[in-house]
């Protein structure tokens, strides 16, 4: 944000104009508009920085850092889209067994050998009790 605020300054600055002059006691004075008479335009060159090898380094690792941070967000973003999606799955599957449980359906465990137990009302009751626990923990 800085540089482009930077960069769509450095074209004004270039082109301000800068007026230089003397004044009776013999101190030099500058001012954008010419203030006094004689007062003479002075042509003001952009300064170029030279950057050090130590600076250019500590740019460079700064640089590096904050790209792996922002790998870093962008990996726990899709983490915690990838969170979201697989809660919102086991949400929609706990509401529907709650559902199914609520319509009076019989409900069986499959044994071994392929028999089925059916549930007892109050394992009927202990089993929504739970669905209805793990719905309001999860889906909240």
């Amino acid at each position: 944000m800085r540089l482009l605020l930077c960069l769509l300054l450095l074209p004004g600055l270039a082109a301000a104009e800068v007026y230089r002059w003397v004044d009776a006691n013999g101190q030099v004075h500058f001012a954008q508009r010419p203030v006094a008479p004689g007062a003479e335009q002075v042509e003001v060159k952009p300064q170029v920085i030279e950057r050090d090898e130590a600076t250019r380094a500590r740019e460079e690792r700064t640089a590096r850092f904050y790209e792996a941070r922002r790998a870093e967000q962008a990996q726990a973003s899709v983490a915690s889209a990838g969170r979201k999606a697989q809660r919102v799955k086991e949400c929609s599957e706990l509401r529907s067994r709650l559902a199914q449980i609520a319509e009076g359906r019989r409900y069986f465990h499959a044994e071994a050998n392929g028999e089925r137990t059916y549930y007892s009302d109050e394992q009927l009751d202990t089993a929504r009790r739970q669905l209805r626990e793990r719905v309001s923990q999860h889906c909240s």
